[in-house]
C-alpha cells in the first residue's frame, strides 16, 4: 500500500501497544516503523531492475525481518527513552513491521512474508492507493490523537479506526468473488475456452474489477463495473512469447517471468522487444490500447549481457487514465 496508508496503519498498531503508556509517542514510533519495510526501493539504486524487482517486498517484507529487527530497534529506543521496557518497545515494532506486509499482502504485488521460502501473497483485493480504506482510518487516527492519553475516547476512536479498515479488508474478498463470477458467466457465455484466469481491483477502487484470462495463443483482457449494465467485452493480446527466440534460456528473463507470474506479453517496435506484464493491466481504458503500466525495454549488447529497463510513465496519462476510470466505474 501507499507510504500514507503504512503511516495510519502503523501508527494505530502502536497507539493499541503503548498509547496508554506513553501517549502520542507511541503513533509516532508505529508510524515510523510502519514505513521501515518499504526502505527496499533503494535497492533500485544499487542493483538492475530484475534484481530491484525481485527484492522488492521480499525480505523486509517477511516474518523474518519482523521478529530480527523488532527487537535491535528496541533496544536503540531505550538507549534515551524515558520509557524503558524492552518488551513493550519490541512488541510495537514487531507489530508495526508484520502489520506492513499483512497489508501489503492484499494488493496485486503481494508480499514474500514467508521469506526465504519461495512464496509470496498476493490475494489482489485491493489496489495499492484507496481512498476508502485511508481515508476512515485517517480520521479516526486523527480523533484519537486529539483525546488525552487515558480518555476512553481515545481507545475507542482508534479501535474504530482498526476495525472499519478491517472490515472493508474482509468486504474487497466478497467483491472480488462476485467479480470473479462475472468473468466466469461472460467468458461462458461468449463460449471462450481459457486456461487461468486473474482478477485485480482497478486503481483507487473495488467498484471496477478487472481480469486477464489466459487463452492456448493469447491473453484476454477485460473491465467489470457493479454497475454496468451490458454484457462484459474482451480485448485480445497475443503472447508472442515465441518473439524471445532463445533469450527464453536467459536466466534474467527466467526471472522475470517468476516475477510477473506467468502473465506477460512479447512486443516489437522497431526491432526492440519490449516484456508487458499484463499484472498491473494498462494506463487506457481505450480499446486495443497498448500503454501498459509496466513495460520494459529488453536490450542485448554486444557481449551478450541482457538489461530490462522500465520505459517511463507519461503524467498525462496518469490523469486520462483516471478519468476514463471514473466513466467506466459509472457503468458500460
Amino acid at each position: 500500500m501507499d507510504s500514507l496508508t503504512q503511516i495510519v496503519l502503523g501508527a494505530a498498531v502502536g497507539e493499541v501497544v503503548l498509547g496508554k503508556k506513553i501517549g502520542n509517542k507511541a503513533m509516532l514510533y508505529g508510524a515510523v516503523a510502519g514505513t521501515i519495510p518499504d526502505f527496499d526501493v533503494f535497492a533500485s539504486y544499487f542493483t538492475d531492475t530484475v534484481s530491484a524487482l525481485s527484492i522488492h517486498r521480499g525480505f523486509t517484507h517477511s516474518i523474518v525481518f519482523s521478529v530480527l529487527f523488532a527487537p535491535i530497534l528496541a533496544w536503540l529506543v531505550t538507549r534515551y527513552e524515558t520509557y524503558k521496557n524492552f518488551k513493550d518497545w519490541s512488541w510495537l515494532f514487531f507489530w508495526a513491521f508484520v502489520t506492513h506486509p499483512i497489508l501489503d499482502a492484499h494488493t496485486t504485488w503481494g508480499t514474500q512474508l514467508f521469506w526465504p521460502l519461495d512464496l509470496r501473497l498476493a490475494f489482489k483485493t485491493i489496489f495499492v492507493i484507496d481512498p476508502l480504506y485511508t481515508v476512515p482510518f485517517l480520521v479516526f487516527l486523527i480523533l484519537a490523537m486529539l483525546q488525552k492519553r487515558t480518555a476512553n475516547k481515545r481507545h475507542f476512536y482508534n479501535k474504530l479506526g482498526l476495525i472499519i479498515s478491517t472490515s472493508y479488508l474482509v468486504l474487497t474478498f466478497l467483491l472480488k468473488g462476485i467479480a470473479y463470477r462475472k468473468f466466469e458467466s461472460a467468458l461462458a457465455n461468449q463460449n471462450i475456452a481459457y486456461l487461468d484466469m486473474d482478477t485485480r481491483p482497478s486503481p483507487l477502487n473495488t467498484i471496477l474489477w478487472s481480469a486477464n484470462v489466459e487463452t492456448e495463443e493469447a491473453y484476454l483482457l477485460g473491465n467489470y463495473s457493479f454497475f454496468d449494465t451490458q454484457a462484459i467485452s474482451f480485448e485480445t493480446y497475443p503472447k508472442q512469447h515465441e518473439l524471445l527466440g532463445n533469450l527464453i534460456t536467459n536466466e534474467k528473463v527466467q526471472r522475470m517471468i517468476a516475477i510477473s507470474e506467468g502473465w506477460y506479453t512479447i512486443t516489437k517496435k522497431e526491432g526492440i522487444l519490449y516484456f508487458n506484464d499484463l499484472r498491473f493491466g494498462l494506463l487506457s481504458l481505450t480499446p486495443k490500447s497498448n500503454n501498459f503500466v509496466f513495460k520494459y525495454r529488453i536490450d542485448v549488447d554486444a557481449s551478450g549481457k541482457l538489461t530490462f529497463t522500465e520505459e517511463q510513465k507519461n503524467n498525462r496519462d496518469g490523469k486520462k487514465l483516471i478519468n476514463e476510470l471514473w466513466q467506466r466505474v459509472k457503468g458500460n
